[in-house]
């Protein structure tokens, strides 16, 4: 049996986690991390009356979880892996938007206590596949762009999905790109790669990737419809993490 704490949980992405934990065999929730909603009451959202119900990181007791998943904000998501990592908490970490030097600290904190985890640009297969699909593309197509698509309540912008996907490609290039105008309105660049996100009522996670070449076109695309879709990809996460000694960014690491 698998004790999972989860952050994040009033959260349309926490709700969906702790369905899934509660319809699993292997796993078992034992805690919820909520410093927000501070009168949450776990039995009215059918919570067994055993789970944990922490504010603060003063709160956490060791030994209480395996393996906290974290589907927070760009803000929190930071400190909430250094307490995970400090309490010997394995993460599983949902949350994009993190910035660049705090991913990097929490990465040496992670190797140096021995702890493995997972940051995942995206739980969906079919987005994970999708990168991997252009990083092979991108051998052949130097010029590309990105375009992804979310509903409105998404904080960051690019996404964590889109900025891997750039970053990919960037990094299997065999030759270089044309060049592009950095005007803001042609999209961030990132890497040298132009990416674009549209916000709408509507929609869920979304993301295409466009190749030009002379004479010929490449589109590659996935979407996914419900949160239910990043369930499976969750799961495998939390079955897998312990075996990671390092906190690596990517599901691809444990497929």
């Amino acid at each position: 049996m698998i004790n999972v704490l989860v952050a994040g949980f009033p959260g349309a992405m926490g709700q969906k986690v702790v369905n899934m934990l509660k319809a699993h065999d292997d796993f078992k929730l034992t805690a919820i991390f909520n410093p927000v909603v501070l009168d949450l009451d776990p039995a009215e959202y059918g919570l067994d009356p055993d789970v944990k119900v922490w504010h603060s990181y003063d709160e956490i007791e060791d030994g209480v979880a395996d393996v906290w998943v974290d589907f927070t904000t760009p803000k929190a998501v930071a400190q909430n892996i250094e307490a995970a990592i400090n309490h010997g908490i394995h993460p599983v970490v949902g949350t994009s938007g993190m910035a660049a030097d705090d991913q990097k600290r929490v990465i040496a904190l992670a190797a140096e206590k021995h702890i493995g985890g997972l940051i995942a640009p995206n739980f969906g297969i079919s987005a994970v596949l999708l990168m991997q699909f252009a990083a092979q593309a991108a051998k052949y197509f130097p010029d590309a762009e990105v375009i992804e698509m979310h509903h409105e309540d998404k904080l960051d912008a690019p996404s964590g999905t889109a900025r891997a996907t750039a970053e990919m490609i960037a990094k299997a290039r065999t030759a270089q790109p044309r060049p592009t105008t950095d005007d803001p309105a042609h999209g961030e660049k990132i890497d040298g790669v132009p990416v674009h996100a549209v916000r709408l009522p509507g929609y869920v996670a979304h993301e295409q990737v466009l190749f030009g070449a002379p004479g010929e076109a490449l589109t590659i695309r996935q979407d996914s419809f419900d949160r239910e879709s990043f369930m499976s990809g969750v799961a495998v996460a939390i079955s897998k993490v312990q075996q990671l000694d390092t906190l690596v960014v990517g599901l691809e690491h444990l497929l």
